[in-house]
């Protein structure tokens, strides 16, 4: 697969000047990414340890100040597949790229399960009866804060009827 860019096995790597342009430019590329990568940070379980069920509906408090530079989002997932949750509404995901309810210190309530709660509909990811799922929060181009562990994700919280 490598041939192309002269790369063979038992044979000395001699890029020739295209070459040699080409991949410093990718080695640039590369860094610039790598710096820029997102974060995550996944959950399965909810504050009180039990196991996330598409029955049941829960809070996930984003404080305010996330530590990123260009988005946050928080992405649900069906435990049998690993793929994005399916749902009759086909959303598996809120961002901070949407037009969310925000609470008045600046964090943001994002709701789960089969039920949106009242006045919060655009804050809400649906999730079905019988189906268990996990969730990944993403950083998009991550800050410090979320390097030094000074700015803390909760858990996901159960509301109870």
């Amino acid at each position: 697969m490598l041939k192309s860019l002269g790369l063979e096995k038992g044979k000395p790597f001699r890029p020739d000047a295209r070459q040699t342009n080409i991949l410093t430019d990718a080695a640039l590329v590369g860094e610039a990414m790598a710096k820029a990568a997102s974060a995550y940070l996944s959950a399965y379980e909810d504050k009180a340890g039990e196991w996330l069920d598409g029955g049941s509906s829960y809070r996930l408090r984003v404080p305010p100040r996330v530590p990123m530079q260009l988005f946050w989002s928080v992405t649900l997932y069906d435990v049998d597949t690993r793929a994005l949750i399916r749902n009759a509404q086909k959303i598996a995901d809120r961002s901070s790229r949407m037009d969310l309810k925000k609470n008045p210190d600046g964090s943001v309530d994002i709701y789960t399960g089969p039920t949106p709660p009242p006045g919060f509909e655009q804050n809400w990811i649906p999730t079905v009866p019988g189906k268990s799922w996990f969730a990944y929060f993403r950083f998009y181009n991550p800050t410090q804060p979320y390097f030094d562990r000074t700015w803390p994700l909760p858990d996901f919280e159960a509301i109870r009827p």
